[in-house]
């Protein structure tokens, strides 16, 4: 038996193939299904169940079309109103999909109905468990997602599903979880790539601390997470539609210019220094990477057309596979090519980039505003003397604040700041975008902490 980890490192999440033998089992896969198909194809095996652990928040599922393209059976916790058919699950059911079992576990927390798959051995061991929100490495799965008015009901509940897990497994049973790997929906950053229920009884907290303590310190602990997650859940709930990867229509440079001056969103995925070197007025730079998809989509103005611009069609290519991962499936176009092809007669326009050094001595020559966009529990442990602190998803709502003149904008690495520095980048004020790890910010003698 094999468990092969299906990574989408932009989202912080994992899905699985089980596969024994010629059958395979999925366990909460992306919406671009295509991977998995391949995967399959590579290990040779047929997809007879594709399992949810939860109603996710952060992605839309893909588990409804590819149980749908292979004729599986799609397995989902029990109690969720969906608007589909599928195998509703509870606490001890099992799912034979011989030679793979696996047996149901009610844990409650990251949603009411979360549910957790503990894969059997054919000899009656227990090989693994698949936690999806609910344990974590080395933390566990945030219990706000639902509403205010469930954090605490969840947060108990979330205590008590992770000491059930660890409690009723053998230590040496390993861990698969869905969320953790830089996702949003963890309560804390997670620690590793692999574990085990032994390893997790002394580094995570709800094993480690008691209830109260527990529910306390997580609840303090919840930072702000992406607008775009409110979507994901009716998303999954109703069903999410087919996916399409096809290239969007092209734009020419005249009727990318109207879209601009109309005010719609057109976004740049070239690399944030080649953005500030040169880019067009009024567009918005994400760089395609890793973080892409979940600012543009806390940021995004849900329903808006929005036209990409890259380098090459496998750049918008990759942008749109991140961005149906969200739900953001109607993109009004897409134009590629070196920037001064687009320009369509006006004048690129440019900024500054610098590092912390650059200025620290700026801060020592002249009275210089400092925009620090990252989130406000990052700013409270250590932040730059004197500067507005706006965290990058409120940033569109405070524009009109911002004095003119010359702004310099960071973050903790230099990406939030990007997107900031395209956002307030303006005639009649000067931007400098700090591209710089905040560390070497220590090095210098403009921070304090809180």
């Amino acid at each position: 038996m094999d468990v092969s980890i299906i990574e989408t490192s932009s989202l912080g999440d994992r899905s699985y193939l089980i596969s024994a033998g010629a059958v395979g089992v999925v366990v909460d896969p992306q919406r671009d299904i295509d991977r998995v198909l391949a995967l399959a194809r590579d290990r040779g095996v047929r997809i007879t169940h594709v399992l949810e652990t939860h109603i996710h928040n952060d992605y839309v599922t893909g588990g409804l079309e590819l149980a749908r393209t292979v004729g599986a059976e799609y397995v989902v916790p029990a109690g969720d109103d969906v608007g589909y058919q599928r195998r509703a699950v509870g606490d001890g059911d099992l799912i034979d999909a011989s030679p793979i079992l696996l047996q149901v576990m009610h844990t409650p927390g990251h949603t009411h109905h979360h549910v957790s798959y503990v894969l059997r051995e054919s000899n009656g061991g227990i090989r693994g468990v698949f936690t999806g929100g609910s344990m974590l490495f080395g933390t566990t799965g945030r219990t706000d997602l639902l509403g205010k008015e469930h954090t605490e009901e969840l947060t108990h509940a979330q205590y008590h599903s992770v000491r059930r897990l660890a409690v009723e497994l053998p230590a040496d049973t390993k861990v698969y979880p869905t969320h953790g790997f830089g996702s949003f929906c963890a309560a804390t950053p997670a620690s590793g790539d692999s574990s085990t229920v032994g390893e997790q009884r002394t580094t995570n907290p709800a094993l480690t601390q008691d209830e109260q303590s527990y529910v306390d310190e997580l609840i303090a602990g919840l930072s702000e997470y992406p607008a775009y997650y409110a979507h994901m859940g009716v998303i999954n709930t109703r069903g999410p539609a087919p996916v399409d990867l096809s290239l969007p229509a092209p734009v020419d440079p005249d009727e990318l210019r109207r879209r601009i001056e109309d005010g719609e969103w057109v976004v740049d995925l070239r690399e944030r220094t080649a953005f500030a070197a040169g880019h067009l007025g009024g567009t918005l730079g994400f760089e395609l990477s890793d973080s892409f998809v979940t600012y543009l989509g806390w940021l995004y103005q849900w329903g808006a057309p929005l036209t990409l611009i890259g380098e090459n069609e496998d750049q918008v290519a990759d942008a749109r596979r991140e961005l149906v991962r969200i739900g953001i499936d109607d993109l009004a176009g897409a134009a590629v090519g070196e920037i001064h092809t687009l320009v369509a007669g006006t004048e690129l326009r440019s900024y500054r980039v610098a590092d912390f050094a650059a200025l620290s001595e700026a801060l020592r020559e002249k009275d210089t505003t400092v925009l620090d966009v990252r989130q406000r529990n990052e700013y409270a442990e250590s932040h730059i003397d004197g500067a507005i602190n706006i965290p990058l998803h409120e940033l569109a709502d405070h524009l009109g604040t911002l004095p003119d003149g010359e702004i310099w904008v960071h973050c903790a690495s230099g990406y939030r700041a990007s997107i900031a520095a395209s956002m307030i980048d303006r005639p009649g004020r000067t931007t400098v975008l700090i591209n710089d790890d905040y560390d070497n910010a220590n090095d210098t003698d403009i921070t304090s902490a809180t």
